[in-house]
């Protein structure tokens, strides 16, 4: 085995990452392992004495980084203003925020003079590409240790005893290791009673982030959402930066129910997998600023963006953040956004998002053209043209086949 005298691990003090420290160091005989942490918005609960317990299970040195401001601004807010959603309900929590703390780690390492970068993503997940191509990115030639792919624990359960075997602290046990990913974005659950997509999430044990719709208030919420060139701005007239406003929805969509989603999804490695994602401010900045672009852009490129997310939703979760194509993408999209600008209200209520009404400067909804009622502006004789010049192939096409059939 290759020796690595000095490593950085992307750290989160779970149970993966933790016993990956002494493994290094009897694997690679390393002498010293870093420990980065990338703080995009997992809360404090999840934070607290990751210091003190780094040091402990063998860390010469870590990293505790505040990634939420470039997390919102440069990762979150591109995705939502694409409207990517990966298979029509994934909000991509996950997957954006690996680019972000992959290259932080990358600039760690450069500064400390690392051997080689190790993470703690399964074989079987999506994390591992998502790291690996944003470490491609900017340091190529740097190794990367994998330990799921290489060490001789083939489950949780071997990785909790070996856990306990190295005395290395862990709050996880073998009746509660629900595997979670939590950031500013989301919070995900996998794992136990959830491999089944038979079963239905017990939902009253597992939420965090929010209540089921069943123990959300009987009466609904009302929330204001505006938008600046299809950035969020402020919440019921009250400016706030990214960071502030997605908290703020969190809170509100949590107490209302809204954002949870049961999903079987396609791995890029390519099985299904089953989870439960809290997404509640999230859901109601895709919803609002949807709603937005409705009313802001026209038709051709309202219908030719959305083809665009779905695109853009494919790289995102394929970790290909740090490539010509999305950003290329991203340019495109900024294009579009420049009119989606205004407000948006909506109603919450048990679970759902419902429309209460948008208003824009740019709005391209014409009362005088659109009403039911008389007026001077559109003249109706004009769709019989129309419909004969649109209809002009569908007619030549019925003319051919009658000759064709002898029909006279």
């Amino acid at each position: 085995m290759k020796k690595y005298n000095k490593v950085l691990l992307a750290y989160s003090g779970g149970l993966d990452t933790s016993i990956i420290i002494p493994w290094l160091k009897e694997t690679y005989g390393c002498e010293e392992v870093i420990a980065v942490v990338g703080d995009v918005g997992q809360g404090d609960d999840e934070l607290e004495g990751l210091e003190e317990k780094a040091i402990k299970t063998g860390a010469s040195k870590i990293y505790i980084e505040n990634l939420q401001k470039e997390f919102v601004e440069d990762y979150i807010f591109p995705t939502l203003k694409a409207g990517a959603t990966y298979e029509g309900k994934y909000l991509l929590g996950t997957s954006f925020a690996r680019p972000v703390i992959a290259k932080r780690m990358v600039e760690i390492a450069k500064a400390e003079g690392v051997d080689a970068i190790a993470h703690g993503c399964t074989g079987k997940g999506n994390d591992q590409v998502r790291f690996e191509l944003t470490i491609k990115a900017f340091a190529p030639e740097l190794p990367v240790v994998a330990p799921w792919r290489i060490w001789d624990l083939k489950s949780r359960e071997e990785e909790i005893a070996y856990a306990i075997e190295k005395n290395v602290p862990i709050k996880i046990t073998y009746e509660t290791n629900y595997s979670k990913d939590k950031n500013l974005w989301h919070l995900s659950h996998e794992g136990l009673d959830l491999e089944d997509p038979a079963n239905e999430p017990k939902y009253d044990e597992i939420l965090e982030m929010g209540v089921s719709p069943e123990k959300a208030p009987d009466v609904p919420t009302y929330v204001t959402v505006s938008f600046e060139k299809g950035i969020p701005v402020a919440v019921n007239g009250e400016k706030m930066d990214g960071v502030s406003i997605i908290k703020a929805l969190n809170k509100v969509g949590g107490e209302n129910g809204v954002g949870i989603i049961d999903m079987v999804e396609n791995r890029l490695v390519g099985m299904k997998s089953r989870g439960v994602y809290e997404t509640p401010g999230g859901s109601i900045l895709y919803y609002a600023h949807k709603e937005l672009e409705y009313l802001c852009l026209d038709r051709e490129t309202l219908h030719y963006k959305e083809q665009i997310a779905l695109k853009f939703a494919d790289l995102v979760y394929n970790g290909q953040w740090f490539t010509p194509l999305r950003e290329a993408l991203s340019s495109f999209v900024d294009k579009t956004q420049e009119t989606v600008t205004g407000d948006v209200k909506l109603k919450l209520y048990k679970g759902n998002i419902v429309s209460a009404g948008s208003t824009s400067p740019y709005t391209l909804y014409s009362e005088e053209y659109a009403t039911f009622g008389e007026d001077s502006v559109y003249d109706q004789n004009d769709s019989a043209g129309f419909i004969n010049l649109f209809g002009l192939p569908v007619t030549v096409k019925a003319k051919m086949d009658a000759k064709v059939n002898g029909v006279k």
